[in-house]
């Protein structure tokens, strides 16, 4: 249920999906003419951080609400290639267990203190420090060792391993720098308010409202990718909480905001046809909305069990029919836009109702109760859900109750459990449940090991988003090899194994790619794309 677009697991599970570039696309509407100076643009979502600190939460919304004031020490382009931002260069040791890092000039957070390498020290240590309890950032720099502050303008980073993600994960708003004043103030401050570097200064957060900012008028240190330099060009920028999805989409018609997120499928042909308003699409890379069966115990510990799940389920019409091809059926946990993506998992497996029946009989349920669903030795085959039903963004509910019909046929009884998210945390690290869904977003094929190392399986005393609670040798010796190196055809061919591995084992149900949809009034321009999708605001105007 939440993302990643993301080392996350539990909040990243509640609310589907990563992080940010910074500005780092060109502005979308190419007919916009000069950008006009001042101005609010007033943007509307769906859903809202539980935690303002993107070291500490790993939800794609933290990221979103803190771009526009945390600037990161790298960006990403579009192809994932790696361009300086805070950091002017860097440099790697020849084992590729240390990153010397070169800082800008010049650059002041907006609270006035100095960007330093003790800054950068200072924010990699709050990341790690387990009072920070991290979800997300922490579990991206595992071998982390330690920061040397070698001078004002120089940082050495350190780990115990080679650790090719690092500068992908650096990128990240997860690694946005914080000012080392604000880390001081502890979780309960910075959950609410954080401060950075960037083109905006928060001015204030409200829960179940949303946040507003004010331009930033000494920022000057943008990445060489941005659309422009200097400040930003909005005088203010408002993001608004409305999760009704009628609700916000009329708050678009009627004129009251310049912007939302997910626009409601149903809607997308309407949008497209009203020329008062323009959409974009942009495919998430990083984990897919999936389901993932729990492997270690339960149903689903038998393979067969969980093959007759996935291969019963025509989950392809189900999600063709609910979104109207505005979101395509997925069919490895990681969508197409990502580096590493294997083509041929789309042809690796398919609906096959037939076979389901046969593999459950094979598995030892043969029996059929009252009701319809199967039994073995008086038992019914029973999915336990633990469904977070607030964080259900993109009707995943209804979705959810579809697959339930759908499984019904072919003799599971798939049941709900409604939870809060105090509840639901117990239940992920106890193992208690057979089936978890999300989505997160991340431009790094690395975001296989998250999901299927076994590394990554939440315990006492770690959060990872191995929420199959997968084990497999081959595929965490495949993820440690893609470790040692930064050649990307290298890291491509072992992501490839691991996506076939992790389908011919049904440690996932890949169920659909998520696509950003932005509908925003032409009266909005310049809105850039983050390559994790979702947008960025530097480079936004508003005609006046």
């Amino acid at each position: 249920m939440y993302a990643v677009r993301t080392s996350a697991l539990l909040l990243t599970a509640l609310l589907a999906l990563t992080a940010c570039g910074g500005g780092t696309s060109a502005d979308a509407d190419a007919e916009s003419g000069e950008p006009v100076k001042g101005g609010t643009l007033v943007y509307a979502v769906n859903t809202e951080p539980t935690n303002l600190d993107p070291h500490a939460s790993p939800q794609d919304i933290t990221g979103l609400y803190t771009r526009p004031v945390l600037d990161s020490l790298v960006t990403l382009d579009d192809q994932g290639k790696i361009h300086p931002w805070l950091a002017s260069s860097w440099e790697i040791s020849a084992d590729q267990k240390t990153y010397t890092f070169k800082l800008r000039e010049g650059v002041k957070f907006s609270d006035g203190t100095v960007f330093d390498a003790a800054a950068v020290k200072a924010n990699l240590e709050h990341i790690v420090d387990p009072k920070t309890k991290s979800q997300l950032a922490a579990g991206f720099i595992a071998p982390y060792t330690g920061s040397e502050v070698v001078d004002a303008r120089t940082v050495k980073v350190s780990f115990s391993r080679p650790h090719s993600p690092f500068l992908a994960a650096l990128a990240t708003a997860y690694f946005g720098i914080q000012s080392p004043e604000s880390l001081k103030k502890g979780p309960e401050e910075l959950a609410k308010r954080v401060i950075g570097t960037g083109p905006f200064v928060i001015d204030e957060f409200t829960p179940r409202q949303g946040i507003t900012y004010h331009r930033n008028p000494d920022y000057d240190w943008a990445p060489p990718t941005a659309a422009h330099s200097g400040p930003a060009h909005l005088e203010k920028l408002e993001i608004k909480l409305l999760a009704e999805d009628s609700v916000r989409l009329g708050a678009l018609t009627s004129g009251q905001v310049d912007g939302i997120a997910s626009v409601p499928p149903v809607n997308v042909k309407q949008l497209k046809a009203d020329s008062r308003f323009t959409l974009q699409t942009k495919q998430a890379p990083g984990g897919n909305y999936s389901y993932y069966p729990n492997t270690a115990g339960g149903v689903f510990k038998d393979v067969k069990v969980r093959q007759a799940f996935r291969d019963g389920i025509d989950f392809k019409t189900v999600v063709d029919k609910l979104y109207f091809g505005v979101f395509q059926p997925a069919f490895s946990p990681i969508s197409p836009a990502t580096q590493g993506y294997d083509k041929s998992t789309e042809t690796q497996w398919k609906y096959d109702p037939d076979g389901a029946a046969k593999l459950l009989d094979e598995a030892g349920w043969t029996g059929r109760d009252d009701q319809g669903y199967r039994t073995r030795d008086g038992e019914r085959l029973t999915v336990r859900w633990p469904f977070l039903k607030a964080f259900a963004r993109e009707q995943r509910d209804t979705l959810a109750q579809q697959i339930q019909a759908e499984a019904k046929k072919i003799g599971f009884d798939v049941a709900f459990d409604d939870v809060t998210v105090a509840e639901y945390l117990p239940k992920v690290i106890k193992g208690d449940y057979d089936l978890a869904d999300f989505s997160w977003q991340r431009a790094d094929g690395d975001a296989l090991r998250n999901l299927f190392s076994s590394s990554s399986i939440t315990n006492a005393e770690q959060y990872g988003q191995n929420q199959a609670k997968y084990t497999d040798k081959e595929v965490d010796g495949w993820l440690d090899d893609s470790l040692n190196t930064t050649d990307l055809a290298e890291r491509a061919a072992l992501y490839s194994k691991v996506q076939q591995k992790v389908n011919t084992d049904v440690a996932v149900f890949p169920v659909y790619v998520f696509n950003y949809v932005l509908g925003s009034s032409k009266k909005a321009h310049g809105i850039g794309w983050e390559p994790q999708a979702y947008p960025t605001f530097y480079s936004a105007w508003v005609t006046k």
